[in-house]
């Protein structure tokens, strides 16, 4: 579960509805008129852009931000030490009962299991590794498209509601009221792109990245052990893939 994606979530809805429920008239903040033209609107232009599979998909993606998460860089390199010690000494068959962290490095060690070559592996999981970020740079793609779709339907739902204030104008006292409804929409379309759509599209590119350069340590690390490098030198290589200063702590931590 990734807490930050969680707690910014709510907190900044927690902010914004505290805001509101403090004002005066919590009331007339609610207009289902203007939310079906923000969000059902939204949703119906951005599919529009895009596939209904790509946009059905990225709903998915998105999921993957709140409860999936990935394992460190030192998790993962102690867990890869440990395979490399397991197959140098008892053989790659060895691996075929241990618990794997992540069906990729899993699907890559059966690979092995099954004596399948180096470029059959590589290229196994570098097709896997590709679609991988495709998923995620749709889904990204889809939830921009809706921050910058967002706003503009705010704008238009604004402007139906000025249309329909200005028709009417006989009775000066109803001017106020719905100029504030028509106003909703905007605001509206202002937290649908800055409190949701565009946080998860940066969240996903920030996984789409996490993601591959673990991986890659996961390529390289298989592609290792199944060349029988020593156990030691594999974690040295891997350590590249931590940030110096922690690669330091690492190797004083070792040392």
């Amino acid at each position: 579960m990734d807490l930050a994606t969680l707690i910014g979530l709510f907190g900044a809805f927690l902010v914004i509805g505290s805001a509101i429920i403090l004002g005066a008239s919590s009331e007339v903040f609610f207009n289902v008129p203007s939310l079906l033209i923000v969000v059902v609107g939204s949703l119906f232009v951005v599919l529009m852009k895009f596939s209904l599979k790509q946009f059905l998909g990225a709903f998915k993606v998105a999921a993957r931000a709140f409860k999936f998460r990935l394992p460190s860089v030192e998790e993962s390199i102690v867990e890869l030490v440990e395979i490399a010690q397991v197959a140098r000494k008892e053989g790659v068959l060895a691996l075929e009962e241990r618990e794997i962290s992540s069906p990729f490095l899993k699907a890559g060690i059966q690979l092995m299991i099954d004596g399948q070559g180096q470029d059959t592996i590589r290229a196994f999981l570098e097709k896997e590794r590709l679609l991988t970020l495709d998923r995620n740079r749709w889904g990204a793609k889809v939830f921009s498209a809706m921050g910058d779709v967002g706003p503009a339907m705010g704008m238009i739902g604004t402007l139906i509601g000025l249309v329909q204030m200005l028709s009417n104008m006989e009775d000066p006292k109803s001017i106020g009221p719905a100029m504030a409804v028509a106003l909703l929409t905007t605001l509206y379309g202002a937290m649908m792109a800055t409190m949701l759509c565009l946080p998860l599209a940066d969240k996903l590119n920030l996984r789409m990245t996490e993601e591959a350069r673990m991986q890659a340590l996961w390529i390289d690390a298989l592609l290792a052990i199944q060349d029988g490098i020593n156990p030691r030198i594999i974690e040295q290589m891997l350590k590249t893939y931590l940030p110096p200063d922690k690669r330091a702590a690492a190797d004083a931590e070792a040392g």
